[in-house]
């Protein structure tokens, strides 16, 4: 017969020695830590996870990922080592609550912001749209563009699955806003190749009070009311319709904004020209624009161009103001994926 004595003290470590061992070491996991863990056991909506805890901890299928998945196998593999991030205290039986999905959360957003500072142009594919706008994915958080920075014909229904080009607009981890622009990506290359002074021809494409908007290629440029001639005019409808071809010249380029500022009053050859006789402006645009250019060169103080009468500015904050209405915004889904 076996002297169990004998063998305890042989053995030099007993169940009791352990978990005073544990106590004496005792991590004290908090929520917020982020640990090194290893699978041990995958479970149909879950797993457990060795982080060196007296109890092995569990990661519900629900935290394994930014992105919505069905099995835990598509994140997680048996005796893997990786970060977790700690999500709850332990529970009555001692168990710790893990979340992958908020690591990939954190960076995400990290990511998101040194792109927005870089001011870079992201590229993403339309999962759905709404009564306001269009949903996109930006590195795994849910993005919103709205639907006046949507430069396109289609009807918003028939972007899904179409990859856009976008620059931010907004980038706010603290209220769960991540608002996107198509337009202002499309300005931004289109910027790339047109110059102040450069005559282009356009299409009128709207017409409010205060100036009728230009599709120049693709992107739209304001025409204010007081670019127009230098004749006064009451409103643009005396002068424009919606789809006539115009000719005009630009005499503003603002990236950071995604605008484009337009002119025909520039380009008359005779004061109230655009508003006797339209073609013969057409007739001398590339003349009259040359002749503007030189007068940009011949400018001292590093002024490019005149500037902005006040009328155009307050107009232009107008149409900015007006792009994301507020109700929009505030419906506006959050961007992490639920």
């Amino acid at each position: 017969m076996v002297n169990q004595e004998t063998t305890a003290k042989d053995i030099g470590f007993t169940h009791d020695d352990f978990a005073a061992l544990l106590d004496k070491y005792d991590y004290h996991f908090s929520p917020g830590d982020v640990v090194a863990g290893t699978v041990f056991s995958l479970e149909p909506r879950g797993a457990l996870i060795d982080i060196g805890a007296k109890t092995a901890a569990y990661i519900p299928i629900q935290e394994m990922s930014i992105n919505r998945i069905d099995a835990p196998e598509e994140v997680l593999q048996s005796n893997e080592t990786r970060e977790f991030f700690i999500l709850t205290d332990e529970n009555e039986d001692g168990q710790l609550t893990l979340s992958i999905r908020r690591i990939e959360y954190m960076r995400a957003w990290e990511r998101v912001r040194q792109l927005q500072a870089e001011d870079a142009t992201v590229r993403s594919s339309v999962f759905a749209t709404n009564r306001g706008g269009a949903l996109v994915r930006i590195e795994g958080l849910r993005g919103f563009i709205p639907g006046s920075h949507i430069s396109t014909r289609k009807p918003k229904e028939e972007l899904v699955g179409e990859e856009l080009p976008l620059k931010f607009l907004e980038v706010d981890e603290d209220r769960n806003r991540l608002v996107l622009s198509h337009r202002r990506a499309l300005v931004e290359r289109k910027m790339n190749r047109l110059e102040v002074g450069e005559v282009v021809i356009g299409t009128v494409r709207g017409i409010k009070p205060y100036g009728a908007f230009i599709d120049i290629g693709g992107v739209s440029g304001l025409l204010h009311i007081s670019e127009i001639s230098h004749d006064h005019i009451d409103t643009p409808h005396s002068v424009f319709n919606v789809n006539d071809e115009v000719k005009v010249m630009i005499i503003d380029l603002d990236a950071e904004r995604g605008r484009i500022s337009l002119s025909t009053k520039q380009l008359e050859p005779e004061p109230g020209d655009m508003v006797k006789n339209p073609q013969v402006v057409y007739e001398k645009a590339e003349e009259m624009a040359a002749k503007y250019r030189e007068q940009l060169r011949a400018q001292q103080e590093g002024v490019t161009i005149e500037e902005v009468p006040a009328a155009v500015e307050e107009a232009e904050e107008e149409v900015v103001e007006a792009a994301v209405p507020e109700e929009v915004v505030e419906e506006q889904p959050s961007a992490v994926e639920i």
